[in-house]
């Protein structure tokens, strides 16, 4: 059922106050098709948990929520299974599943926020795995001409925090389920990642040690968004070469950094976001969080346009620093 002049402040986790023209929460692929059947030439959009979303203004169209649920096992081995799992599903619901079932591979994006759907597009990680390394494939539902395609691994496209739904096929599909490798007899644990190894040390390796550790970092550095509005990392953390990472450390010789792929080298966003003194510091109800510098938050009333007026602040000031040119992680509505 269609609802009209609908708020989506429950709908997107930085608690933004807009409203959309009409509604509506799908609950199957068939529904989904039948509704675009009626809806070819009028304007729409899909979401589902809008936890990497920013949302500015109103919306004169029809705001589609993926609500489809299910798990189910479609492919095993002796050491893996494929697992297949609806758009709708919340994604830490999917780790803590994984965990109660003893499949290993997702562990380290437990309490990650959003729904299984947006997990591709987003090419989620934290603490060393990102979802391409569990990925098998997805079901697209193609908006012209309304048919089903699958994509594998290749044909997303993945990179760091990115992938082809973010980028060429960027509202021309939707994602309507998302198959996923693990491992029956987890093996290969990622416990090895800065604060995730210190959290571990002295305890065993398992997959629900490892997530227990991940859950307990992010609750320590991240805000509830049931209790703040945010969106978790605001910006990505940015690659630079080896010779722009040189000529900062001159200056910086406390400059934190990573090793990235082609020999060059991941600077973390909130570090500079810290040094300029962003951290903490609030415009009215927008504001950067006191204890990690990567994330903006809403603390009542803020507005999209606000909070983007604030990371755009950040970035000026980063790049005249620092030279280098901040990107944006969430997706601006």
């Amino acid at each position: 059922m269609i609802e009209k002049n609908i708020s989506l402040k429950n709908y997107n986790t930085f608690g933004i106050d807009v409203e959309t023209d009409s509604f509506i929460a799908i609950q199957s692929e068939q529904q989904l098709v039948k509704l675009l059947e009626t809806k070819k030439g009028s304007p729409y959009r899909v979401l589902g948990g809008g936890s990497n979303i920013l949302l500015t203004q109103n919306y004169k169209g029809l705001t589609i929520v993926m609500k489809n649920l299910g798990i189910e096992l479609v492919e095993e081995t002796s050491d893996s299974v494929v697992i297949k799992v609806q758009a709708g599903e919340n994604w830490h619901d999917l780790v803590l599943w994984a965990l109660e079932n003893d499949y290993g591979g997702i562990e380290n994006l437990a309490l990650i926020p959003g729904s299984v759907g947006a997990a591709p597009i987003q090419n989620i990680g934290a603490y060393g795995v990102e979802l391409e390394s569990v990925f098998h494939s997805c079901k697209v539902l193609d908006i012209e001409p309304l048919s089903f395609k699958t994509f594998d691994k290749k044909a997303c496209s993945f990179g760091y925090r990115n992938s082809i739904f973010k980028k060429e096929l960027k509202g021309s599909v939707i994602i309507t389920s998302v198959n996923l490798k693990l491992q029956k007899k987890p093996h290969h644990i990622q416990s090895h990642y800065g604060t995730l190894q210190t959290a571990l040390d002295g305890k065993s390796k398992t997959i629900q040690t490892v997530a227990e550790a991940v859950i307990g970092i992010r609750k320590s550095k991240l805000p509830d968004p049931n209790q703040i509005g945010n969106s978790g990392s605001f910006f990505k953390n940015p690659i630079i070469t080896t010779h722009h990472f040189n000529k900062l450390l001159k200056k910086y010789p406390e400059l934190p950094h990573y090793p990235d792929q082609d020999g060059c080298i991941k600077i973390p966003a909130a570090w500079m976001i810290d040094k300029l003194g962003f951290k903490g510091k609030r415009q009215g109800d927008a504001g950067v969080h006191k204890k990690q510098a990567l994330v903006l938050v809403n603390y009542g009333n803020a507005k999209g346009s606000e909070l983007l007026n604030l990371a755009k602040e950040i970035q000026e000031l980063v790049f005249k620093e620092f030279e280098i040119q901040l990107e944006i992680e969430v997706n601006l509505l």
